[in-house]
């Protein structure tokens, strides 16, 4: 009986060791929990497309938004272990939703597994460049005069941008009224059209319009002002000391996924981001490429998963 265990275990240890040999045999979907057009959607597609065109892998993106990105984030928990599904998360849905939403049908320790840590980037509050708003006092004096009439969208629900408005409203002593999202492109569309005031973001969901002139970036969130914003002050500057909210992105396989294949993906994506035109390509989008092993990023979400419990239980909020 021993014998006949022994034999199976080898057994599968060799056929373990053969499919990380040939892997990817199969193309890899890459889950994208949130629409078109927004930062994640963007650095998602920025890492498939390289891995496809420099490791000759097929990687396909699939966007699966809602719910703050918990929809997505979901879906790839419930996956097979195989090592053709992966999801980009972010602080938003793996580390800041869980203490949010009163049920949620994962857990980000438990049920997944860091794979690549891809970038890092600081929240932007931006507004139309033909708003009244030129500056952020300018909004904090407005929104004392008439306490929740001055509206901010954000991507949804429970991402790490809405609590980033959130922190501020209880740093400033104000109150903006949170309009929620299922995305930053529709949020973004609002901001530019004027239906919302301002708008909390990701550095790389704005970018763009900040550079072609349409939004007006007023503040970053982060302790340190970003390397591609160099002349937008931090919220910490202007006043509101040690206001430091910033976002991360990286690659995350259901739990159980081999590590032999974890280890595969890890390596080529930080192959990647050593890359001077993929960093060129991330820094344009206001992100910061930062690499790291599965271990290292396994470390950063367990950290962070318990920093973020005590922030939104100080902030009060909850979704249902």
């Amino acid at each position: 009986m021993l014998r006949k265990l022994f034999s199976f275990l080898l057994i599968a240890c060799a056929l373990t060791v053969a499919q990380a040999q040939t892997y990817p045999a199969k193309p890899i979907r890459m889950i994208v929990p949130f629409p078109p057009g927004g930062g994640t959607d963007i650095l998602s597609r920025l890492v498939a497309n390289k891995l496809t065109e420099v490791s000759k892998w097929t990687v396909i993106p699939d966007n699966r938004g809602g719910a703050g990105g918990t929809i997505g984030i979901a879906e790839a928990a419930r996956a097979a272990p195989t090592g053709y599904e992966m999801v980009m998360g972010q602080k938003d849905n793996m580390v800041v939703a869980p203490w949010l939403y009163k049920s949620l049908s994962y857990d980000p320790i438990k049920d997944l597994v860091a794979v690549a840590h891809v970038a890092y980037t600081p929240v932007v509050i931006v507004t139309g460049i033909n708003s009244r708003f030129k500056t952020l006092a300018d909004v904090v004096a407005a929104a004392k005069a008439a306490p929740d009439q001055i509206t901010y969208g954000s991507p949804g629900n429970g991402t790490t941008i809405h609590l980033a408005g959130e922190i501020f409203n209880t740093a400033a002593g104000i109150k903006l009224r949170h309009i929620p999202y299922k995305g930053s492109n529709p949020a973004m569309m609002d901001v530019l059209a004027g239906n919302v005031d301002l708008m909390v973001s990701s550095l790389p969901s704005a970018m763009g319009q900040i550079k072609a002139g349409k939004l007006r970036a007023l503040a970053v969130t982060s302790a340190r002002r970003s390397t591609s914003l160099t002349d937008v002050p931090t919220v910490a500057e202007l006043g509101f000391k040690d206001f430091d909210v910033s976002t991360w992105y990286g690659l995350f396989m259901p739990a159980g996924t081999p590590r032999e294949m974890v280890a595969t993906v890890n390596a080529e994506v930080n192959r990647l981001l050593s890359m001077p035109d993929i960093k060129a390509a991330i820094n344009a989008q206001g992100a910061e490429t930062q690499s790291m092993t599965p271990e290292q990023f396994s470390t950063l979400l367990k950290a962070d998963y318990l920093k973020w419990k005590g922030i939104v239980q100080a902030s009060g909020a909850t979704i249902e």
